[in-house]
């Protein structure tokens, strides 16, 4: 089950015609902030189909996103609560915590999980990936001794969605990427996107007291995507997905179709957020540095 990779990679994304992200430095902390809109949201997540075979009856829950930058790396942190039944079993309640922290040049990446099945925790992830034009590692603290060789080109989940930013306006659709986000304990994946038409969200979406409706009268594009694993043989993909974007870096609406069942992801609550004061910390942190 890859849900709680979903949003790591893609809620950030944004219309930034930036070149390669730059070597990690304060002072370009404002630019990045003025891009995109730090901001905490809500999303309904509902099962909205089943295959043949399947033992799922049905999947609900919510799933709660936090995003902003601080002076010198992006940050998430998002929780998942679903609850899952079955056709012959007992019914299921997941909970998860995942955050990230990544650095504003896309070389560094720290990242934490923790799963609870019914209140017990199951799985616990918590490392650091490295990565520069030579490629890199990811080490895992828990548990221990997990690694992965990162290739030449991995991206870190920021870093690919500036980069998957970048070509939105250009006459190429179409754009495939090695990714590593550190929600799992499987490696990274390969993610093929297609950059599809815009959408007028303003005409379909359902407001309400807890949503700032200006963050979503932006403009917004389709993309569709397929997630497959690097370390199997298998050609088939881990599960597709279709989003509705705005260039504020805002998901609004999600479909994500898995092999047996299909969810939605949609978009309940949403607040623009603070973030600090990083204008009295430049000279400190480029000291420390060097």
């Amino acid at each position: 089950m890859h849900i709680l990779l979903i949003l790591p990679l893609f809620i950030c994304l944004a219309l930034i015609s930036w070149s390669k992200p730059q070597a990690a430095s304060v002072d370009i902390a404002p630019e990045k902030i003025d891009i995109l809109v730090p901001h905490k949201a809500l999303y309904d997540i509902e099962l909205v189909a089943t295959r043949s075979g399947s033992q799922i009856s049905n999947i609900g829950g919510k799933m709660y996103y936090e995003w902003k930058p601080s002076c010198d790396a992006w940050i998430t942190d998002h929780r998942f609560s679903l609850v899952y039944e079955y056709a012959d079993s007992p019914a299921m309640q997941i909970t998860s915590d995942f955050s990230t922290h990544e650095d504003f040049d896309g070389g560094k990446f720290n990242f934490s999980a923790r799963r609870s099945r019914d209140g017990d925790m199951y799985q616990e992830l918590r490392g650091v990936g490295d990565i520069d034009e030579n490629g890199g590692k990811a080490l895992y603290n828990v548990p221990e001794k997990l690694k992965f060789e990162l290739s030449d080109g991995t991206m870190f989940p920021m870093t690919h969605t500036l980069e998957l930013a970048k070509r939105l306006e250009g006459q190429n659709k179409f754009f495939s990427a090695i990714v590593f986000d550190g929600s799992d304990d499987e490696g990274p994946v390969e993610i093929n996107s297609f950059i599809g038409k815009s959408v007028n969200v303003m005409e379909s979406i359902v407001s309400n007291d807890k949503m700032d409706m200006t963050l979503l009268n932006t403009s917004a594009r389709n993309i569709r995507m397929a997630v497959f694993p690097t370390l199997s043989d298998t050609e088939m993909a881990d599960y597709e997905m279709d989003m509705v974007f705005h260039e504020n870096g805002i998901i609004s609406d999600m479909l994500i179709e898995y092999k047996d069942f299909s969810v939605t992801q949609k978009l309940v609550a949403l607040e623009k957020i603070d973030v600090d004061d990083c204008s009295g910390d430049v000279s400190s942190s480029n000291q420390n540095r060097n």
